[in-house]
Formats: C-alpha cells, sequence, structure tokens
C-alpha cells in the first residue's frame, strides 16, 4: 500500500480477470460499506478503483451537512490509470476515513474541483470533472494508487476513533474543531 501501483494495459483491463476483480472489489466496498476501493487496498498493486456514493449512505445525513461537502450520489464506476488535475485553488477540510484503517479519522484538506483523466472497465478513454465530496472520494483512491494515505495528509491532532470523532464533534463545524484542537487557521 505504500508503492506506486502498476498500469494496466487494454488487453489486461478487458481480460477475465481484471473484470472479476472489478465485481468482487465492488461487492467488497458495498459490503464494506464504503465509497471507494482501490486495487492496493486488497493486496493487488494495480492502477484500478472502485467509486460509488449510493443515496442510502446520503440519506440519512443532516441536509447542512450534505450542503456543506456538495454531497451527492454518485453511480458505480471504475477509475484505471487515473492522471488527476486541480482545478483552481479552493479546498475544504473534513473528517476522512479509510476502509484500511478502519474505526479512525482525521481532518484532511482537498481540492474542491478536479479533473481526473482514465480508462474505465472497457479501457475506454473518460475524463471525469468532479466537485466537492466527489472530487475528495477520487482524490483519496487516486492517493491509495500512489501509495499515499489519508494519515499522510491529515491534521495529525484531528486523528480519532471514529466514536470519539462523533462523541465530540458531531455537529461541529471544522472550524469549531481546529479552534478547539488549537490547529492554526488555513
Amino acid at each position: 500500500m505504500r508503492r506506486t501501483s502498476g498500469l494496466l494495459t487494454a488487453d489486461e483491463i478487458k481480460s477475465a480477470s481484471v473484470q472479476q476483480l472489478i465485481e468482487l472489489m465492488r461487492d467488497t466496498m458495498r459490503d464494506a460499506p464504503g465509497v471507494g476501493l482501490a486495487a492496493p487496498q486488497i493486496g493487488e498493486s494495480i492502477q484500478l478503483a472502485v467509486i460509488e456514493d449510493r443515496t442510502e449512505y446520503i440519506q440519512g445525513l443532516a441536509k447542512d451537512e450534505v450542503s456543506e461537502r456538495k454531497r451527492s450520489a454518485i453511480d458505480f464506476h471504475v477509475i484505471i490509470n487515473p492522471t488527476i488535475s486541480i482545478l483552481g485553488d479552493s479546498s475544504a477540510e473534513f473528517f476522512e476515513g479509510c476502509l484500511s484503517l478502519a474505526g479512525f479519522a482525521g481532518v484532511v484538506r482537498r481540492s474542491l474541483k478536479i479533473t481526473v483523466e482514465c480508462l474505465n472497465e472497457r479501457a475506454e478513454p473518460t475524463i471525469i470533472q468532479a466537485e466537492g465530496w466527489y472530487a475528495r472520494i477520487l482524490q483519496h483512491e487516486i492517493d491509495h494508487l500512489n501509495g499515499t494515505l489519508y494519515i499522510d495528509r491529515m491534521e495529525t491532532r484531528s486523528f480519532a476513533t471514529t466514536e470519539n470523532m462523533s462523541r465530540f464533534w458531531q455537529g461541529h463545524t471544522i472550524e469549531q474543531v481546529r479552534a478547539a484542537l488549537g490547529l492554526r487557521k488555513q
């Protein structure tokens, strides 16, 4: 998980083994439940990730939280051999977790608007324009493909169990969390 994953060829992408891997990753992500899963998280050092933010994951959230995060449902899709471009200099901080570090979260700053050029599960070139929470998910998964975890980017003083995060910070803005933890303004 700490090294850059290898690129896939079109033939490899179309192979039965990679197609089966995509299905297994989709099922694993949904069972967790999660919004993304990168191949390195399951021991496959290849540039492949699956993403989906289901409506039912969002329905239980407060409307303020959904609006603040610019979060909406994202259909299941696959990104392979992605390259990312940051658009503008706008960013936001939110608590972020990971299936590889289950039970923990930390405040991570991510760009709000990005473009991702990649291949899909049929080895077709795809360009994704993303903003808000979707951009965060893509950045998180692409980090995995490049050997980076969210803990490498987080405000270390914000690292907490998800239980404590909910217990102490639920209903607080990131600015309130930063002030309580004595973190500098960004």
